[in-house]
């Protein structure tokens, strides 16, 4: 007589959060079927019949983060205050400054897309999702620019292990918004002066 099929309905999520554990301790040249089905303590099967490739898991995987920026900077204060710049430039410093596997896990999803066209649309999501939630206060074109800048930065601090600089990360942004840096601003990487850029 078959065994009963063990209802468990929440299996996909828990491979998807399985997915990221193994990514996010092993890199992305550590995940295979197997290893999440181990790391979800689920059969093999299941994780071939929720997701026929591993470009599908990733997929799953990479929208999973992606929520994340967007929604904090969604629901923050800082996209209705008189201070864009710094807010934006708070709002990245928090989330940098917050769990760093779990940044450098969103990353490293993010730049998979370099070598996996199946994750370039996804990973566009991501741009567009935080271009959304500025765009009412900024405009397209000037969002799109603002996470340029931020995605640099948040990239270069984490490549380099550096600190990030709030000060100089709300100068910058400042200039893009066309905003004069309200106050002083701290120390920074790259020595600032009076002059217009060329």
């Amino acid at each position: 007589m078959a065994r009963p099929r063990r209802h468990d309905p929440d299996r996909r999520e828990r491979i998807v959060d399985a997915a990221l554990r193994v990514v996010g301790r092993d890199g992305i040249a550590g995940l295979s079927h197997r290893t999440v089905a181990a790391e979800a303590d689920v059969p093999l099967g299941s994780t071939t019949y929720h997701f026929g490739s591993l470009d599908e898991l990733l997929v799953a995987a990479l929208r999973r983060v992606n929520a994340t920026f967007a929604d904090e900077l969604r629901d923050s204060p800082a996209l209705t205050g008189p201070d864009l710049a710094g807010g934006l430039a708070r709002i990245t410093g928090q989330w940098l400054g917050g769990e760093r596997t779990g940044v450098e896990l969103e990353y490293e999803l993010y730049l998979a897309a370099l070598r996996r066209p199946a994750l370039r649309p996804v990973a566009a999501e991501w741009a567009d999702a935080v271009v959304a939630a500025l765009a009412p206060r900024t405009g397209p074109v000037t969002a799109r620019a603002l996470v340029a800048l931020l995605d640099g930065i948040s990239l270069q601090v984490l490549l380099t292990g550096g600190t990030y600089d709030e000060g100089y990360a709300r100068e910058m942004l400042s200039r893009i918004l066309n905003e004069a840096p309200k106050g002083p601003v701290p120390r920074s990487s790259e020595a600032t002066d009076d002059r217009t850029d060329t």
